[in-house]
């Protein structure tokens, strides 16, 4: 999993509440287990005039003018700034593998689906929860001021807007040193690779018969 520390990305507004996973990767696209790949169909039904299958060339086609990732001023954005309730849903982890791949690393948004917020922090993307009427501040300001940019640093847990106000946010112990290093459920297990084969060999002492 990529580690996440610090990030100075361009924002890109979506303004709608309640965007379900089926919106961030629509069902069709969820024929693959790899955690790449995903990103050319993020909001597909949103972002192409026509609709999308597995194996489609994308570059070949329509993409709708008046969606905002289209928005050549929104190009290379990092941060995806929400509203609320976001991630709603099914359960489905190709949601923050789709955004991730896409090249977004931050969601801001007032509230989030729980098992989406859950599976942000497992696959290396921080979701951060404000306070709405801060969400409203940020969408004006990233709407007014082309190359509105955040900075986001997690040691710190904070948000910094290019005026120089500081927000802040809040991250358990256990999901920021995970996200710091980079390490997710597997990266975990295997710090203890040293514990665990010892208990195996001293089970193959212990109980021989299960190894006949």
């Amino acid at each position: 999993m990529k580690a996440f520390t610090q990030l100075n990305g361009l924002v890109c507004p979506l303004d709608r509440a309640n965007v379900d996973t089926d919106a961030i990767i629509p069902k069709q696209f969820l024929k693959s287990i790899k955690r790449s790949g995903f990103g050319p169909n993020l909001f597909d039904e949103w972002r192409y005039l026509d609709h999308g299958e597995p194996g489609m060339d994308n570059s070949q086609r329509q993409l709708n003018p008046e969606f905002v990732l289209n928005y050549p001023r929104y190009q290379g954005a990092e941060v995806l700034l929400a509203r609320d309730n976001f991630g709603c849903g099914s359960s489905r982890e190709h949601a923050p593998w789709a955004i991730d791949d896409y090249g977004f690393r931050v969601v801001i948004a007032p509230s989030f689906a729980d098992i989406f917020f859950n599976n942000c922090y497992k696959n290396g993307l921080l979701p951060i929860v404000l306070d709405g009427a801060l969400v409203d501040q940020l969408f004006a300001e990233s709407e007014a001021s082309v190359g509105y940019r955040l900075n986001v640093d997690l040691q710190a847990q904070t948000v910094t807007s290019p005026s120089g106000q500081v927000f802040s946010f809040d991250v358990t112990g256990h999901r920021k040193h995970c996200l710091l290093n980079g390490l997710d459920e597997i990266g975990l297990t295997l710090h203890h690779a040293d514990e665990i084969k010892a208990f195996e060999n001293q089970r193959r002492i212990d109980q021989p018969w299960l190894f006949a």
